[in-house]
């Protein structure tokens, strides 16, 4: 009987692969990666002379196609997953409460960031000093959130989180992709 590849770490240039969604966590640290290496094309948008096309294509791709799934992973399923197995003692509430902040700052940025975008895309003009500013302050909402996210929620999940909550997250996030044919990981964390 052949065992599948392993699937390796990503370079975040392209979605995550779907197989890591048997490992629910592993899904998400590798969607942050995405979400980082999406920051660095916004920063490189942000300051070059002139719109970079295909740059600026793949970011909304991004954000219209991926973010909003990978965000509702986190607060339909992750963070309630979280409130329920921590003690007080790990204040996951605070942690929680501190990474919504960043994650509803760069929500009410995504419209303009979106149409910014696209209005370049579309006329062929360049950015304006407000449009780049927005670009910024967008990724660094997300970069903050990231960090908090890594640094705090994820080993504590990997800590707390039982098999069956990962079974669950696993299932409920191949449900939001629309991937419910995928087989159940025989070794879920």
């Amino acid at each position: 009987m052949k065992t599948a590849e392993p699937v390796r770490r990503g370079s975040g240039d392209a979605p995550t692969h779907p197989g890591l969604l048997g490992r629910p966590l592993d899904f998400i640290s590798e969607d942050h990666l995405r979400e980082r290496q999406i920051c660095a094309v916004i920063d490189a948008i942000a300051l070059a002379a002139h719109l970079d096309r295909p740059s600026a294509l793949t970011v909304l791709r991004f954000l219209n196609e991926e973010l909003n799934v990978h965000l509702r992973d986190e607060a339909e399923d992750l963070f309630p997953l979280l409130a329920k197995r921590c003690p007080a003692e790990d204040c996951i509430e605070n942690a929680i409460n501190r990474i919504r902040i960043d994650q509803n700052a760069a929500l009410r940025l995504m419209p303009d960031v979106r149409a910014t975008l696209a209005g370049g895309l579309d006329t062929g003009a360049d950015l304006s000093a407000e449009g780049r500013a927005m670009l910024t302050s967008f990724a660094g909402h997300v970069r903050r959130h990231l960090v908090a996210e890594n640094a705090i929620l994820l080993p504590i999940a990997r800590a707390r989180l039982t098999r069956a909550d990962l079974a669950r997250l696993s299932a409920h996030m191949r449900a939001r992709r629309g991937l419910t044919h995928l087989a159940e990981p025989l070794n879920a964390e």
